[in-house]
């Protein structure tokens, strides 16, 4: 799939650095590098995989920067097409020269994602790889970095050609029977690959949240009643003091956030007011705003003094998503709750439990899954095809078929095999210009 124009774009960050780069890609990319470079060989002459130093120059033949040229040929290249790689000198001045430049040679300026699309396009990756590269730019901890690699690398991609193998056979086993009724299907080529199949796109469907989290971040909000130790907890978690401790019922009137990485996820700590019935205007509207955010979090953790008598508190927050806790056990118990996990956010006992807690909370037990699901268009796909396989398990030889096939359509649109344009284009439409 050949374009007729070149893109070009800055593909480094904004501001200075180092080190900036500008891409070119496309049929024009290796002879628009010719005349804006300067050194003892041309990089339309040059083997792909080799670089050139010299000078990079404007219209009038002064020098833009040194730096070098960095040679790619199709379809040995990230795009498939010929690409050149001008580095210079990460300098703003620089990078906006040489960039306007190579439009002043014929290049066009690149749309978000642009280079990712071409490399699509010319079959270079399917789309939940081009979805990974986006992650992998985006990642903010390890874990997204880990799952964003290995989507880059195609581990998606080689679980749902499994699949697609298994259904597919299946698929030829049933319409061989309806040519050939007299013979029938034995039931392992028809229902035991069926349910190897939804057993398989269950497990990606169990990976869904945690790929969200990972990519996204969440929101863990601490709850209880005034003097529970919120604000102790979170400075415990953080490591530095962010929120103010006092030994004042009702320090905190008004939430504040703090941001971490907590168990290979993004966190944002919410350390709300004191949940209590108050005539004070504006500590009733800090309560208020306290539940509201508990009721919005991804986790709340919710806090008991465990030194004083106990006054229970109730909060509209589901079971899955709440953890209760005993703080002050440094100040010894005065009661004692199975439901409940004791910490001291002064001496540190219960604290890593507290994080292993976390992690079973929010990840589940998906770290032993190879790969997740990290985006909306994956689990409405993987979902979609779940419902026509578990059909197909239901239903007579000839609807089976016709069940298997709407199951490898969505399937199909995965991996971007079978796929609209609105989608590749709400898709590539949240890349980063120059990726």
């Amino acid at each position: 799939m050949i374009r007729a124009d070149t893109i070009v774009a800055i593909s480094t960050a904004q501001g200075e650095g180092a080190i900036g780069i500008v891409r070119l890609s496309g049929p024009q990319a290796l002879s628009i590098a010719d005349q804006l470079f300067s050194g003892k060989r041309t990089p339309s002459r040059t083997r792909g995989g080799r670089f050139l130093y010299g000078r990079f120059l404007d219209r009038e033949g002064e020098t833009i920067d040194e730096g070098i040229v960095l040679v790619f040929k199709g379809p040995h290249s990230y795009t498939g097409e010929d690409v050149a790689e001008l580095q210079t000198h990460g300098s703003v001045s620089a990078l906006g020269a040489l960039l306007t430049r190579c439009v002043e040679l014929g290049a066009r300026l690149a749309k978000p994602g642009e280079f990712t699309l071409r490399a699509f396009l010319e079959g270079r990756m399917d789309l939940n790889q081009a979805e990974a590269v986006n992650s992998l730019i985006h990642a903010q901890t390890d874990t997204a970095r880990r799952q964003a690699t290995l989507g880059l690398q195609g581990a998606l991609s080689k679980r749902l050609d499994g699949m697609v193998f298994k259904l597919a056979r299946t698929m030829g086993a049933i319409q061989a029977m309806l040519d050939y009724p007299e013979e029938g299907v034995p039931e392992e080529d028809r229902i035991v690959p069926l349910l190897a199949v939804q057993n398989e796109l269950n497990h990606l469907l169990d990976t869904a949240r945690a790929g969200k989290l990972a990519q996204q971040g969440a929101r863990l909000a601490l709850l209880g009643r005034p003097n529970a130790g919120k604000s102790s907890l979170l400075n415990a978690l953080l490591g530095y003091e962010r929120s103010i401790v006092t030994p004042i019922a009702g320090t905190t009137r008004d939430y504040l956030e703090a941001h971490m990485e907590l168990v290979g996820v993004p966190i944002t700590l919410i350390d709300t007011a004191g949940v209590r019935e108050t005539a004070d205007v504006i500590e009733a509207a800090g309560v208020e705003r306290a539940l509201q955010l508990g009721e919005n979090a991804d986790l709340v953790m919710l806090l008991e003094d465990a030194s004083a008598p106990r006054e229970p508190l109730d909060v509209n927050v589901p079971e899955d998503r709440l953890i209760r806790l005993q703080t002050k056990t440094d100040l010894g118990q005065v009661w004692h709750d199975d439901r409940y996990q004791s910490v001291s956010a002064i001496t540190g006992a219960g604290l890593p439990e507290l994080r292993d807690r976390l992690r079973e909370k929010l990840l589940g037990d998906q770290a032993r899954h190879e790969v997740w699901l990290s985006s909306e268009r994956q689990v409405q796909a993987v979902t979609a095809a779940l419902e026509h396989v578990q059909g197909a398990l239901t239903l007579p030889d000839e609807l089976a078929s016709y069940e298997i096939e709407l199951a490898l359509n969505h399937l199909a649109e995965l991996s971007g095999k079978n796929v609209s344009e609105e989608v590749i284009e709400q898709i590539f439409r949240n890349f980063c210009v120059g990726k």
